[in-house]
């Protein structure tokens, strides 16, 4: 099966599929190709039904021989009383071609013996459509076959039509992907079911077959890039693209055809490497690797025009790690780097397990040749991602660390149980009506690239590429996220909207007020499903709210940004709820909010307005939502400052720049028990940082000790007040 390409034979032809250990044309000697499943002779065996019990069944022999050849000791017993059961439940069914059925996860299963899965699922890959469509029942699976095969057949047995209509395909797949969360085998066996199915739908109607294509395209191939299954990938993403852009298919086949037709210049290139590396006595096989039909057609979109190394890359396979850093210091001393391409993912191995070194060199002529570096075990992770790691929950063989008597009971070390998976098991239990969980699925499998980012206390965040301070406050809180009021990044204040980069320390600053509730605005910049679903619900929950200042739009602008510096000065929000009972209303029992789009303050002219819940939302007179407030009808109620005997201070704090500082300043500020009315940090300067911070005290005889502890903060070394006034009363 291919690892990245199809073998453009003959013009017109089908695109047929390379090995995986098929060699690339430079190779010094060519591999066995796996064998071909003949469907006449497995038709025959389906229909003289099975052979006798004290030897394999010859339709399984292809299955067999590749399974032998990543497990040579493997218990072959299981898997003959697992294909007696399915050719003997299957007898008499024929697939739309014509063909016994039983070809199907035969097909099937040899997909995953030859990417190296072991026995476990194999069985299941043989039964995975015996209690879907005949008599075969679970519980007599179970029996047979134990539990783990039994889970299994269950996770990619569809729902039936009859009971959910429309949504049966998005809930099989809800079924399939919380049952993956599980056991991840479930959908390795749904990816290569998928990959036959696609092969062979030229038997379907046209628009069925572009309905497949389009949810295979959706959904099933981000979910192989993210198992890092590419060989499976790969495959579906050529037969997809065939069927849904089949002018282009045809003129990038036309052109790959036209690429082989003549010699290859990779080749010269390979040789070279081959050449450099034995010279320095690094053990390496070099291949060309073809680029799959897709792969070729990006290139081609992205350069303009292909040039004759743009149709492969360079594969050089090693024993050990080290070994890779070696030829990578080899390649770029003897030949010429593009150092501007070079990509370290065995340091950094992406999220779906994904090891290598990629970098690129400049031929004799010009041209660019792509270079990707890997041992022998990233290459077979590389090809079939979490298949290539067997049974995960196997336990693991007893070490001096760990001997097998101080392993915890029942415990299960899932290293296939990525960040994605289990945002979705989260997410997916607030979304129960079919067409959101299915368009929130396919938005959410469109994001193609993960990020760690760092809480202050060292916890980590996985979350998509393109993640924003709102998917980072809803990941860490929840629900509790409403309350969020803004965000420092790396120590520096951020807008809620802004852009996460990998690496990020992010601190959120957190309200207390109970009735705080997101902004419309949020919907915006959040990513994440879990994100943007609790923000429609309680935008649902509160729909006056969300249409005015009560809700969390009040307190932070949440216009969206990318690291630009510090280009202006921005505004801190109070990281706890301000005190408001210096704040007289004419509404008896009423809650009282003050806006945090104005921020109003003594002696501020202000005014109220009524909102949902019985509580009173205060602002500036002339803020431009309060304005707008008044020019949709919405009830005014007067409000005034009372005379609350709290004092307010201006501080001005000067310090270095570091990480952290400003959620440390607010945290001491918090901890004498002062209330933050507002706040802004200048740009940095060769100086340092500068913040103004206006508080109010409930005595001036707390602010020495405010003071001292604001200078006790490391990296601040001056801290001056810079005005002060009591809170006025009444007018």
């Amino acid at each position: 099966m291919s690892a990245e390409a199809m073998n453009p034979v003959t013009p017109g032809s089908p695109p047929q599929v390379r090995a995986v250990a098929e060699p690339r044309p430079a190779a010094p000697a060519r591999k066995r190709p796996r064998h071909r499943i003949d469907l006449r002779r497995l038709g025959r065996a389906a229909l003289l039904g099975s052979t006798s019990r004290d030897r394999l069944p010859d339709a399984i022999s292809h299955v067999v021989e590749a399974h032998r050849a990543h497990h040579p000791e493997a218990d072959l017993e299981i898997l003959r009383r697992a294909y007696v059961l399915a050719e003997s439940s299957h007898r008499g069914q024929t697939r739309k071609s014509g063909e016994p059925f039983i070809t199907h996860p035969l097909a099937v299963t040899l997909i995953l013996a030859e990417l190296g899965a072991e026995t476990t699922t194999l069985t299941a890959s043989l039964l995975h459509d015996t209690v879907e469509d005949t008599d075969v029942t679970l519980d007599q699976v179970r029996r047979e076959f134990g539990e783990e095969v039994s889970y299994l057949v269950d996770g990619v047995t569809k729902l039936e039509k009859v009971e959910y209509g429309a949504a049966a395909e998005p809930e099989t797949f809800r079924k399939m992907l919380v049952a993956t969360g599980n056991d991840v085998r479930v959908m390795s066996i749904k990816l290569a079911d998928r990959l036959h199915n696609v092969r062979t739908l030229g038997v379907m109607r046209p628009e069925k077959q572009v309905r497949i294509a389009k949810v295979t395209r959706d959904v099933l191939i981000p979910l192989a890039e993210r198992l890092g299954v590419q060989a499976l990938k790969t495959e579906l993403e050529d037969r997809v693209f065939a069927i849904l852009h089949p002018e282009q298919y045809a003129e990038t086949r036309q052109l790959i055809i036209d690429h082989f037709a003549v010699p290859d210049p990779l080749a010269a290139v390979a040789d070279r490497v081959r050449e450099v590396l034995r010279e320095s006595g690094i053990a390496a096989e070099v291949h060309i690797r073809p680029r799959h039909f897709v792969s070729v057609h990006r290139v081609r979109r992205k350069r303009g025009q292909l040039h004759g190394t743009d149709f492969g890359r360079l594969l050089v396979l090693v024993a050990e790690d080290a070994d890779c850093y070696g030829v990578l210091g080899e390649l770029h001393t003897c030949l010429t780097p593009v150092v501007a391409e070079f990509k370290d993912f065995i340091a950094v191995p992406k999220f779906n397990l994904y090891q290598s070194l990629h970098t690129a060199l400049a031929t004799a002529d010009g041209e660019i040749a792509e270079v990707l570096i890997r041992t022998h075990r990233m290459h077979k992770v590389a090809e079939a991602g979490v298949v290539a790691l067997g049974n995960p929950y196997a336990p693991a063989a007893p070490t001096a660390a760990e001997p097998a008597g101080e392993r915890s009971e029942g415990e299960r070390s899932d290293p296939t149980r990525p960040g994605w998976l289990s945002r979705f098991l989260e997410w997916q239990r607030s979304a129960p009506d079919s067409d959101i969980f299915w368009s929130t699925l396919r938005a959410d499998l469109a994001q193609d690239r993960e990020i760690t980012v760092f809480r202050p206390d060292g916890g980590a965040l996985g979350l998509p590429g393109g993640a924003t301070c709102v998917d980072a406050a809803y990941a860490q809180y929840g629900e509790d996220a409403h309350s969020c009021m803004g965000a420092a990044v790396n120590g520096r204040l951020a807008t809620l909207g802004t852009v996460l980069e990998d690496g990020d320390t992010v601190q959120l600053l957190m309200g207390q007020d109970p009735g705080a509730g997101p902004s419309p605005d949020w919907l915006e910049h959040a990513r994440t499903p879990a994100a943007r679903i609790a923000i429609r619900r309680w935008l649902a929950a509160h729909p006056e709210d969300g249409k005015d200042t009560g809700s969390g739009g009040d307190r932070a602008d949440p216009a969206a940004t990318h690291r630009t510096g510090a280009a202006g000065s921005p505004a801190l929000p109070a990281p706890a709820a301000r005190p408001v009972a210096a704040v007289t209303v004419d509404e008896a029992g009423a809650t009282v909010r003050l806006a945090g789009c104005c921020l109003p303050a003594p002696p501020d002219e202000i005014t109220g307005f009524a909102v949902r819940g019985g509580a009173v939302t205060v602002h500036r007179a002339g803020c431009s939502r309060a304005d707008g407030m008044a020019a949709t009808g919405r009830r005014r109620v007067g409000a005034r400052w009372g005379d609350s005997g709290d004092h307010r201070v201006t501080l001005h704090a000067e310090s270095f720049g570091r990480p952290h500082l400003l959620a440390d300043l607010t945290e001491a500020i918090a901890r004498q028990g002062v209330a933050v009315v507002a706040a802004t940090v200048e740009p940095p300067s060769e100086h340092g940082v500068c913040h103004t911070y206006t508080l109010e005290l409930p005595d001036l005889a707390r602010l020495p000790a405010l003071v001292r502890a604001m200078r006790s903060v490391p990296g601040v070394y001056d801290v001056t007040e810079t005005g002060r006034h009591a809170s006025p009363a009444a007018p």
